[in-house]
């Protein structure tokens, strides 16, 4: 009996010790915080409304919360680059483009999109879309909307002037029908065109003009293009048309700005991206909602390169310490459920496009979209391999894929806006534009 009391007197503490673990380990369990996910974002249309629908998102996996970090767009470019080439981590979820998708994966900057769930269903992206995201075979982005461009235009004010938009215009037939158009004493401008300087901004706009009037950002041997005879003649013809036909102020007007311009019945014309269409017809703020009609992006010499593809995506940096969450959340926003949750809450013509095959082929979205055809069409028709009429050892139809394009882009997009904003001649800002693009690609060891 002496021997039995310390026994039992041991595996009462023992027993007590284990509860008092258990209890501990309940409680820390009870008291784990919820991963929280640092999401870099574009102040656009489509990713405001996600941003709107999110806590959907969260409600269901109350383990994962978002933080949303918003940026206008070449500053969103910037900081993004700056984070992932020097591995500081800060974000767990990255809105990037099909620019950045191949370079940053090659670079290895980017985690693969692997283990989605089943019901992703990676074959009903759009093929050039899933191509433009895709390196060495593995995905390495989610697209959450892709475009390509087109032109927009007032029917009602073509009526009114007895004037027709041909099936196929060119940028000589747009010329002349912005001449027409232009009426600012009624607050009417003949035509809207990007104008602020950026690569993805006025250079996306003008680098499909250079591909219409057949040129090209390098040739076979990498040698710049941009003092050519097709720069010059899209670039002077470009900065004259905005001159004459376009809005005060243009050289500081992007995507967004110009949306509000042509919503607000202020623009006869707007050559711009596809995902505007559903704002354009069905936003709430869109006064030309009945006015609208739609033609191709114009060409000019040739029709080749003449609209782009973009996609704008949802990528996980390697840096992440919560990779895992993060796919979760971008499988989450970009698939078909995803698009259905954005249709019930604002109507089929403003679900993200460009993405999926089977959007395109809801009666819904045909319903509620007469140019979802059309759109269709222009993204699997725009071809990044082979898209100008002279080769090019690049892919990208409005940029090349190349790291050093970024700043080459900018550089070249704020000479032009400064010519548009009478700050020189587009010949002088070309001419400067050559110079520094030719001392960059000697710097990248692709000339000597």
């Amino acid at each position: 009996m002496k021997l039995r009391a310390p026994v039992a007197r041991v595996s009462t503490r023992i027993a007590a010790a284990i509860a008092m673990l258990g209890s501990v380990g309940i409680a820390g369990i009870a008291a784990a915080e919820p991963v929280t996910l640092n999401i870099a974002s574009i102040n656009n249309p489509d990713m405001i409304e996600l941003q709107k629908l999110s806590p959907q998102f969260e409600k269901a996996n109350p383990d994962i919360k978002l933080r949303w970090v918003t940026m206008e767009e070449s500053v969103l470019r910037q900081r993004l680059t700056t984070d992932i080439a020097t591995n500081s981590g800060q974000f767990d979820l990255m809105t990037i483009g099909a620019y950045e998708a191949p370079i940053w994966a090659k670079k290895g900057w980017l985690a693969p999109m692997t283990g989605l769930p089943a019901d992703y269903d990676e074959a009903d992206l759009i093929k050039t879309v899933r191509e433009g995201l895709t390196t060495d075979g593995k995905l390495y982005a989610l697209p959450f909307y892709a475009e390509s461009s087109m032109t927009y235009y007032r029917k009602d004010l073509f009526a009114q002037k007895n004037l027709k938009m041909p099936e196929k215009p060119t940028w000589e037939d747009i010329g002349k029908l912005a001449s027409q158009l232009h009426d600012p004493a009624k607050g009417v401008y003949g035509i809207c065109l990007r104008g602020r300087a950026g690569w993805g901004e006025n250079m996306a706009l003008v680098g499909t003009m250079v591909n219409a009037y057949g040129g090209r950002w390098f040739d076979e041997k990498w040698q710049p293009q941009l003092d050519t005879p097709e720069w010059k003649q899209a670039v002077n013809f470009y900065v004259d048309l905005m001159r004459k036909s376009g809005p005060p102020g243009a050289s500081s007007n992007g995507f967004n700005e110009n949306l509000v311009l042509f919503s607000g019945g202020k623009c006869g014309m707007w050559v711009d991206a596809t995902v505007a269409a559903g704002m354009l017809y069905h936003g709430k703020d869109s006064k030309v909602s009945d006015k609208v009609a739609f033609a191709p992006a114009p060409m000019a010499t040739t029709d080749k390169g003449s609209h782009w593809l973009w996609i704008w995506s949802l990528a996980v940096p390697k840096s992440s310490k919560s990779q895992d969450a993060a796919r979760k959340f971008a499988a989450w926003a970009t698939s078909k459920d995803y698009i259905k949750l954005v249709a019930k809450d604002s109507g089929w013509a403003l679900v993200p496009p460009g993405t999926r095959t089977s959007t395109y082929a809801s009666a819904e979205y045909k319903k509620a979209s007469p140019f979802s055809d059309f759109v269709l069409d222009a993204i699997q028709n725009a071809d990044a391999n082979n898209p100008t009429v002279k080769p090019v050892p690049y892919t990208g139809i409005q940029f090349a894929t190349i790291p050093e394009f970024q700043s080459i882009g900018t550089i070249t997009g704020q000479a032009i806006a400064g010519a548009l904003a009478g700050k020189g001649t587009a010949d002088a800002a070309l001419k400067t534009a050559q110079a520094q693009t030719v001392r960059m690609m000697k710097q990248g060891r692709y000339i000597k």
